[in-house]
């Protein structure tokens, strides 16, 4: 139960009197200990837990608590940044949070939670880190424990301390009365016994050119509530030589006995900046930009060059193609980031506007120099909320034109400093030049990628029962084509064949060879040969062409109605299955030689059973291989990521598995869902003998099967068609005749198959005394369409007869 009220047992004065009995020397860590001792004795906590940045600023990591285990709770030992729970948005927005179970349940690890309810208060501290108080029941803290743990927010600031050297102040607003720590007066060269309190004190040590920069800091009517400053400044110590330092502050607010409060820290820049001078960071720009192959490298790199150096929140670079600026890189990547016309003009990944649309862009391009805008300039919605606290535009010149632009935006006032001014110049000559070389890259890359994929389907088919999808991913390797390829190929009897193969080589040779091998295993598949004959017919092709080209297969023969399947492996790595209960299995099959080395090869067929739900997946060796991972090992990371995955959206599961793909070499992934037919249809079939009463018994063993499926109005028409086309067989083929009669969807299909691979003719003229050649011209009267494929050497004549509503419903 939580308590009734901190104030009314007295409890603030008694936290503010234990934390003043923490003034002594004591190490930060075993401070930082007792102050969230403190939180448990105080409030009605039950757990503490203090989160800071590390090193690079991109995660956030627990430092101490106390209490129960976080675990109990669902509390991580870290978190992104730049994610979206709780603890990562109040570190970013310096505002606290209170929130109940429910609303913990997406940072939380819910199945490790308790049952009963309990609820979390996440403070901000002054550095960028929060603290974390838990505490059961569904009521939260009561506003006397939420005052305490406003204070002792305080206390834990101090107790961790800034990040290098360094050290915390207290600022009183209206008097200008500082408290300050002994490491944050060492770093001003005052001795702490001589430190009168007052605040322009510590200004008197201030470079003049940088005091204005500084006063608007410390001054209230240049701050805003619950808001951040960040400056950077410089002293003159004892020695006439400049020392910069870094100045992190927060407005703290009036409140009840309490007067309005500047707190924050400074440390020492130079031993943040690690030596790095702004000429260092340009050389390790002009290197990163001298390597990099496409527009997306280049705006990578300008990315890593300023947002973290400038400590900007968001970074945009973008082409100017003709009139408008195509995004290329966004940092935040996140839609909900970036300003709201911005969101309305997205295409696909990333936005592109016209420049019209932004005339202070517009006229920063045509000038070409470099632009800046501080905190609260009057800019259209477009740029303003870009950089709400300071924005830089960066026109982007190369070869006498404009290539581009990059904007770069604060969302706390920021104040630019002279060398940054001169870093963005220097930085915008580079990227320009570098964009140029890129972009002439990438229209070459775009030109043998196009290539690449116009020997790849344009889109797979609708498969009944089955849902696919495919992706390609090029090598970023040089310009060279690869043969990886993929098909879905539909076939007779709701079958569907599943292929994926890969040619040796990576250059025009290998892709052409790839073309055509497909183009022969589609053709042979259409033909209705097993699965084994397809790839041994595939193999003796690619062995009388004389290359010194081989290539690798799978062949996938699935059966919608039965969820059966073949599998023929030719050199080629096995499917991998996906189980509806998530359990995953790597399809281990016998396999032949890849195709085009043995002439008589054998390519075994092996069985394969999907349960409604299964996933199959057929990927090349460059997703499961590469130089530091063996096929065996990969294999097994796509078997664990699949069983990972979610098998109702294939495009993000596909998606997914490509992301850690290898770049050096192809990829050609194929995922097929096998659902099952929910309605599957009703086949007979009846060999026709070759007597004088075989027609007569083909159409009584027709009106058999209609009648048993209750089919009347259709029967005389059904019947002519049988007639025509096993009188047709009988009169034209020899061998074997078999009639099959399928109902499937309100439409019956009478198919008749002989061994003579001939197409029937329908003929064009005939005269008023022929005695014959009436029949296909009857078929297509009687039916709404009709055709003929080969079937193993032989054909297979078929027309479809629509059939009345009634006759489905029976």
């Amino acid at each position: 139960m939580v308590s009734e009220g901190a104030e009314e047992r007295g409890t603030r004065p008694r936290a503010e009197l234990a934390l003043k009995s923490l003034a002594g020397d004591l190490d930060p860590r075993e401070r930082l200990r007792r102050i969230l001792e403190q939180v448990l004795v105080f409030t009605e906590a039950t757990l503490a837990a203090v989160y800071t940045p590390d090193d690079e600023g991109d995660a956030l990591s627990l430092v101490d608590s106390a209490g129960v285990p976080g675990t109990l709770y669902g509390l991580r030992d870290g978190y992104p940044a730049a994610g979206t729970t709780a603890v990562a948005e109040v570190c970013r927005s310096g505002q606290p949070r209170w929130l109940d179970f429910a609303a913990l349940a997406e940072d939380a690890d819910v199945r490790r939670a308790p049952a009963k309810d309990f609820s979390v208060g996440v403070l901000p501290l002054r550095e960028r880190g929060c603290l974390v108080a838990v505490t059961d029941g569904a009521n939260g803290f009561a506003a006397g424990d939420r005052q305490c743990l406003d204070l002792l927010t305080e206390a834990i600031t101090f107790a961790t301390g800034p990040v290098g050297p360094g050290g915390a102040f207290t600022m009183a607003m209206d008097t200008g009365q500082v408290e300050a720590d002994n490491e944050l007066l060492e770093l001003f060269g005052i001795d702490a016994g001589d430190f009168d309190g007052r605040v322009e004190t510590l200004l008197a040590q201030t470079v003049p050119e940088d005091l204005p920069a500084l006063m608007s800091v410390v001054e209230a009517d240049h701050m805003f509530v619950g808001g951040d400053r960040e400056l950077e400044f410089r002293i003159l110590q004892p020695s006439g030589e400049p020392k910069w330092l870094r100045l992190h502050g927060r407005l703290l607010p009036a409140g009840e006995n309490r007067q309005a409060r500047l707190v924050g820290t400074v440390v020492d820049a130079s031993t943040l900046r690690s030596g790095v001078t702004e000429v260092a960071r340009i050389q390790r720009l002009a290197a990163a930009l001298a390597t990099a192959g496409t527009v997306r490298d280049v705006s990578q790199a300008m990315v890593t060059a300023l947002r973290k150096p400038l400590h900007a929140d968001r970074i945009a670079l973008a082409e100017l193609e003709a009139d408008r600026l195509v995004v290329t890189v966004l940092d935040p990547p996140q839609p909900e980031s970036w300003p709201e016309v911005w969101r309305s003009e997205w295409r696909s990944e990333w936005p592109d506007a016209p420049v019209r649309t932004m005339p202070t862009l517009s006229a920063a391009l045509r000038e070409g120099r470099t632009a800046i805008w501080p905190a609260g300039t009057a800019l259209e919605p477009a740029l303003a909320d870009v950089g709400p606290g300071g924005l830089a535009v960066l026109p982007l010149p190369a070869g006498g034109r404009m290539a581009g632009a990059c904007l770069i935006g604060w969302d706390a006032p920021h104040d630019f400093a002279p060398d940054e001014r001169a870093l963005l110049t220097a930085a915008a000559g580079l990227a320009g030049q570098a964009l140029l070389r890129a972009h002439a890259f990438d229209a070459e890359h775009e030109l043998v990628d196009m290539l690449q994929r116009t020997l790849l389907p344009r889109r797979l088919p609708q498969l009944p029962g089955a849902v696919a999808v495919a992706r390609y991913l090029p090598t970023t390797a040089g310009l060279e084509v690869g043969g990886d390829w993929y098909d879905v190929i539909p076939l007779p009897d709701n079958h569907v064949a599943l292929v994926i193969g890969d040619v040796q080589g990576h250059n025009v040779g290998a892709a052409t060879l790839m073309g055509q091998m497909r183009t022969a295993l589609r053709a042979y598949a259409v033909e209705g040969h097993p699965p084994d004959v397809v790839v041994a017919h595939a193999n003796r092709l690619l062995m009388d062409m004389e290359t010194d080209l081989f290539a690798t297969c799978c062949y996938v023969d699935l059966d919608m109605e039965e969820g059966s399947a073949w599998c023929v492996r030719a050199g080629h790595i096995p499917p991998v299955l996906r189980y509806p209960d998530g359990t995953t299995e790597i399809a281990e099959s016998e396999g032949g030689p890849p195709l085009g080395v043995i002439t008589q090869a054998d390519y075994p067929m092996s069985p394969l059973r999907l349960a409604p739900g299964t996933l199959l997946a057929l990927t090349t060796d460059g997703l499961v291989e590469s130089a530091d991972i063996d096929v065996e090992d990969g294999l097994d990371h796509l078997a664990a990521e699949l069983s990972a995955a979610d098998p109702a959206h294939l495009g993000l599961v596909a998606d997914t598995l490509l992301g850690a793909a290898n770049r050096d070499d192809d990829v050609a992934l194929l995922l097929t869902r096998y659902d099952g037919m929910a309605l599957r249809p009703r086949r007979e079939n009846w060999t026709v003998w070759r007597v004088p009463q075989a027609v007569g018994q083909a159409r009584r063993y027709t009106r058999r099967v209609l009648r048993a499926w209750g089919i009347e109005a259709e029967a005389d028409s059904v019947l002519l068609v049988v007639s025509e086309l096993v009188t047709n067989a009988l009169v034209h083929t020899d061998g074997r005749v078999r009639l099959d009669l399928t109902l499937f969807n309100n439409r019956l299909r009478v198919s008749v198959t002989d061994a003579s691979p001939r197409t029937p003719a329908k003929p064009t003229d005939i005269g008023w005394e022929a005695t014959g050649g009436r029949g296909l011209l009857l078929v297509e009267a009687m039916s709404t369409t009709w055709g003929t494929v080969p079937v193993s050497g032989g054909k297979q004549v078929w027309a479809e007869i629509p059939l009345e509503e009634e006759a489905l419903a029976e």
